[in-house]
């Protein structure tokens, strides 16, 4: 910090969000401030297990302290851009665990609301700061890989007992563990993005985001 001060940081939702709680402790130029959870009895077992006397279960409320700096938003994803565009407007730098957004209107909302305010926002994706990719990077660095000629990247996830709001969610809403580490591993942006539909979900999962059990590539001819 310029003037050696430290940034107050809040964390909104407690499941995922708690483990980021000694990561901050542990940072010189942060302090862990406050911790908000709607759950009043999560609430006081994050917060007395990790010694944090400010917290809340609202929001709203948690927007409205003047001290905070940055608001690390990990509540369920539908909430994200909801919540970063009203975090951003409360004057606060914003960190939120992904997706950025369900739609590309989320997503823009956030874009729009960040130019206006000039303050930070960073979507928090983890996988880049992961032992497995920061290893490949030492190896990329350091000349080990040679040339990048071609890249590609899958990913997946058993989420069983994950919310759920995660079931039979798209995979292109959620692409980011698999994009991110070939974008980041060649210091690259995307110019354009292609999502091709396969493969099938389990019956129970078919309604949850109107997904077909299978989709199949049009053809002609």
């Amino acid at each position: 910090m310029p003037d050696g001060s430290q940034l107050k940081v809040a964390i909104v939702g407690l499941e995922f969000g708690a483990e980021f709680i000694p990561i901050y402790q542990a940072h010189p130029d942060a302090e862990l401030y406050a911790i908000c959870q709607r759950s009043a009895d999560h609430l006081d077992e994050v917060g007395d297990r990790f010694g944090v006397p400010v917290r809340y279960r609202s929001i709203a409320d948690l927007l409205a302290d003047p001290v905070i700096d940055i608001v690390h938003i990990n509540t369920p994803l539908q909430n994200h851009a909801d919540h970063v565009v009203a975090a951003l407007r409360a004057g606060k730098h914003v960190g939120c665990t992904i997706p950025m957004g369900t739609s590309v209107e989320d997503c823009r909302r956030i874009v729009e609301t960040q130019r206006e305010t000039g303050l930070t926002y960073m979507m928090m994706e983890t996988v880049i700061y992961s032992r497995e990719f920061l290893f490949v990077q030492d190896l990329y660095r350091t000349g080990q890989l040679g040339r990048l000629q071609f890249l590609r990247s899958s990913h997946q996830q058993d989420m069983t007992g994950w919310p759920s709001y995660w079931d039979g969610m798209p995979p292109m809403l959620n692409a980011t563990h698999a994009i991110s580490p070939v974008l980041a591993l060649g210091n690259f942006q995307a110019e354009s993005v292609q999502c091709v539909g396969s493969g099938s979900v389990f019956d129970r999962m078919k309604t949850a985001y109107d997904s077909p059990s299978r989709w199949r590539a049009r053809t002609s001819g």
